[in-house]
């Protein structure tokens, strides 16, 4: 349940917030994958979860875009 009110949050969202959103994922991704290669990453299926929600925030951007 825990994905289905976060996708319904984004599609409460406007493009500009989604895109504000997509872009604090990224870094966080790119955070991530700084600490996994120094070994200082404790929960690596953090990652996993980061890309999947970035996958996220482009569809529903997409999706606004093609209504548009």
């Amino acid at each position: 349940m825990k994905i289905k009110t976060f996708v319904e949050d984004l599609k409460a969202k406007s493009v500009v917030e989604l895109n504000e959103e997509l872009v604090a994922a990224k870094k966080e991704l790119f955070n991530l994958r700084f600490q996994n290669a120094t070994n200082q990453l404790d929960n690596t299926s953090r990652i996993k979860e980061v890309r999947k929600n970035i996958a996220r925030i482009q569809t529903v951007i997409t999706e606004k875009a093609m209504n548009e």
